[in-house]
Order: C-alpha cells, then sequence, then structure tokens
C-alpha cells in the first residue's frame, strides 16, 4: 500500500517539504560548522586562556594582592563546592564537548559547566585546584542569543510551505473547476464557458475544453433539433394514415384495428426517440424517499391477473432525484422484467453507508440472460434477447441508463443463482 499522495496538490506539498528539509539540513550544518563551532571554539580558548593566567599570577588564592581587583574588574568568583551550590552551581547544566575541549587545552580533567539566564555563568573545576570552583560571567552570551537559528529555520519553513500552497492552491484551482466542468459535460449538462487563468499550459487546455463542450452542446442541439423535425414529419403521415382508416366500411373494422394498432406503435417510439435526444436534463432534482416512488408506482400500476410483485425495501435516507425520471428507469425495469422474465417478481432496496450509495434491485425468475451479452444491453438500438420478443425500439435501457447517469449513479446488471436476471441501479445520497 503506497502512502504517497497521489493527486498534484499532494505531490506539490511533498516535493517542497522534501526539498526544505534537504535546505534545513543542509542550513544546519552550515551555520553549525562555520558559526556556532567556532564561536565555542573561541570561547573554549578564552577560558582556559583565562583559567591559565589566574594560576600563574596566583589569583585564586584570596591573599594575593591581584584577588580582590580581578574579582572587581572581571566579574570572576571563587567558590567551594559548598559555597558554589549555594551560588548556583545546582541548576547549572554539564556540557561534555566544552569539558573536553578545556580539559585538552589545561591538560586535565576540567569540569564544566553554564547557567542560563539573565545571569550568564560559566562554571569551572580546573585541574590545578579541583577543590575550587571559578565562576566567570560572558557578557552578551545569553540563552536568546542561539535563538535567532531557530527563528530563522522557523520562519523559513512557514514561508515555504505558505508560498508552496498558495501555488499549488493557484495552480489547482482550474484543474478542480475542470474536473467539474467534465463531470457535468458527462452527464449531458453544459455550464458556462470556464474562465482562462492559470499556467499558459492551463490556459490552453481550458480553451480546448471550452471549445469541445460548446461543440458537444452544438452535435446535442443539433441531434435533438434533427430528431424532432423527423418525428414531426413522421406524424404527419401517421395522421392521415388514422383518418383514412376511419374511412374504411364496418365490414373492415378488423383492418383498421390493425392499422391503430401499429400507429399507435409507431407513436411510442417516435417518443421514445425524443426522450432519449432530450436526456431529461429539465426536470428539477427534489429531495424524496426512494422506497416511497416505488411504493407509488407498485400501488398505482395496473396487474394483470398473474402477476406479483414482492416488495423488500430497507429504510432509506432521503436523496435528490428527477422523480419523473427515476420513475421511467423503475417502470422500464419492471416491465422488462415481467416481460422477458417471470410472472412474479421482487424488488428490494438497501442502503450501502460505506460508498454513500442506494441500490435498487428488481429480480425476476426467468431463464436470465448470458453474462457476455449484458454489457450490450444499454446499446440503443439493442435488445438483450431477440429470442424472448422484439416488442420496442431497444432504447428504453439506453434511457434508463442515461437517466442513472446523469444522477452520478450506475446500472447494476447480474444473473441471480436462484435463475433469472437481477436488474437494479445504484444511486448516491449525501449525508449532509
Amino acid at each position: 500500500m503506497s502512502f504517497l499522495p497521489k493527486n498534484t496538490f499532494g505531490q506539490t506539498v511533498l516535493l517542497i517539504a522534501g526539498l526544505l528539509l534537504i535546505n534545513q539540513i543542509v542550513t544546519y550544518y552550515s551555520v553549525v560548522t562555520y558559526f556556532i563551532r567556532p564561536n565555542y571554539q573561541q570561547i573554549n580558548t578564552l577560558v582556559a586562556t583565562q583559567i591559565d593566567q589566574i594560576f600563574l599570577q596566583n589569583i585564586q588564592n584570596p591573599e594575593s594582592e591581584l584577588h580582590n581587583a580581578y574579582m572587581a574588574k572581571t566579574g570572576t568568583r571563587f567558590h567551594t563546592t559548598e559555597s558554589a551550590m549555594h551560588a548556583g552551581l545546582r541548576d547549572a547544566t554539564y556540557y561534555h564537548f566544552m569539558s573536553k575541549a578545556i580539559s585538552e587545552r589545561l591538560g586535565g580533567d576540567t569540569d564544566v559547566r553554564i547557567t542560563g539566564g539573565e545571569n550568564y555563568l560559566i562554571w569551572i573545576r580546573p585541574p590545578q585546584d579541583p577543590s575550587i570552583w571559578i565562576s566567570i560571567p560572558m557578557q552578551g552570551i545569553e540563552d536568546s542569543d542561539l535563538s535567532p537559528l531557530t527563528i530563522y529555520l522557523i520562519v523559513i519553513s512557514i514561508l515555504s510551505v505558505a508560498g508552496g500552497w498558495l501555488f499549488v492552491r493557484r495552480l489547482n484551482r482550474p484543474l478542480q473547476a475542470l474536473q467539474k466542468a467534465a463531470r457535468q459535460v458527462g452527464k449531458g449538462q453544459f455550464p458556462e464557458p470556464l474562465p482562462l487563468e492559470g499556467s499558459t499550459e492551463m490556459v490552453s487546455v481550458t480553451n480546448a475544453f471550452n471549445k469541445m463542450s460548446q461543440g458537444i452542446h452544438q452535435l446535442e442541439s443539433d441531434r435533438a433539433l434533427m430528431t424532432a423535425g423527423i418525428s414531426h414529419d413522421l406524424r404527419t403521415p401517421l395522421t392521415r394514415i388514422r383518418l383514412a382508416s376511419e374511412m374504411l366500411p364496418d365490414d373492415q373494422d378488423w383492418v383498421k384495428d390493425g392499422i391503430e394498432h401499429d400507429i399507435e406503435d409507431m407513436n411510442a417510439i417516435i417518443d421514445q426517440f425524443i426522450d432519449y435526444a432530450r436526456q431529461d436534463q429539465q426536470e428539477a432534482t427534489e429531495n424524496v424517499d426512494l422506497n416511497k416512488l416505488i411504493q407509488e408506482l407498485v400501488n398505482g400500476r395496473i396487474m394483470e391477473p398473474d402477476h406479483y410483485i414482492e416488495l423488500n425495501l430497507e429504510q432509506l435516507p432521503n436523496a435528490k432525484l428527477r422523480v419523473v425520471g427515476i420513475k421511467r428507469v423503475l417502470e422500464n425495469l419492471i416491465e422488462n422484467a415481467f416481460r422477458y422474465g417471470s410472472e412474479n417478481i421482487s424488488i428490494s432496496t438497501q442502503v450501502d453507508h460505506q460508498t454513500k450509495s442506494l441500490i435498487c434491485s428488481i429480480k425476476d425468475y426467468g431463464k436470465g440472460i448470458p453474462e457476455h451479452e449484458i454489457p450490450f444491453l444499454f446499446a440503443p438500438f439493442t435488445q438483450g434477447d431477440k429470442a424472448r420478443g422484439t416488442v420496442g425500439s431497444g432504447l428504453g435501457l439506453a434511457i434508463s441508463k442515461r437517466i442513472v447517469e446523469s444522477h452520478g449513479g450506475r446500472m447494476l446488471f447480474s444473473n441471480h443463482s436462484s435463475g433469472g436476471l437481477k436488474a437494479g441501479f445504484s444511486l448516491p445520497y449525501s449525508s449532509l
């Protein structure tokens, strides 16, 4: 399992963070090597030299003439172990690297400790006389004097991350708008042209997408207009044929009934052509319960005497649906289940909280459909099993698929173990 981010924003931030980390390490190493270490080496040398001078001139001896003058001038103090503890030695921190460096210069084991704060003191127990402690004040060296490096690293880190975030956000904003617009076009909706912003490459991609969207919109409009025109032109001669059939003599009623039946079938096919071209995008969505729509369809359906529908409906959250469109999908699936499946069918619903989707399944107990033919059921003008009948134009499932996908869902078709086909769909719902 890869923990690396897959989106551009995460990858860019990770790249900037990696480069920043390398920069911080190099900066820290450089500052320590060329600034902090030389300063500490100089301090160690000065302290060791000062200790040597103290013992060379016997200044540590209280009876020495230079003792009091030296302490007054430099602030250096000489303590026993007990008095040093009272003077702040107990709060001092032991520094191994300073102890080692000064020990090498003084030629013996030296204990070096430091008291920070306002009174910055270096405590030294020299090898010349381990019974005393010498406290040397260091003017201008305080804890806060070492903080600029830390502040510098923090400020650089914040500025780098903030700058990278702003850069990636500016880069990703057109991509997110492009992704949203592409999904709308995929659902048959055509948004306004996207603003041309961002890098030159992003502007070129956005401009190409706008032209593509306009081209697809124009093709859809031309197709709808052509379908409407053909339908209008076909209905005119059909109307004349119907009028002509009304003038047939009474002894030819069987001819008239056949003609009217054929005209009704042709009108129904023409209506399907128009619906397929229109895509039902004009209907507004409503926050409804899918179970309620199913019960309304079942209760309002005129059932043949030998037909029966079993309902297994789980409690579902509401979803934003185009009511007429979803009812049309349900009606089509129910009709197909009775026509091509069995006299008894079952309708079940369930909710998948993990994928936040509602699932509706309509199960018949017929012969089912060969698995390799299922993907071709949704192609326009295609019927899944021609041996079971050739009623209709083959647009019903194509229209249903388009309606379901316009909701962000997908069709679910499979053969079940009890024999027959389980036809259904999944629709997303929002938990907000």
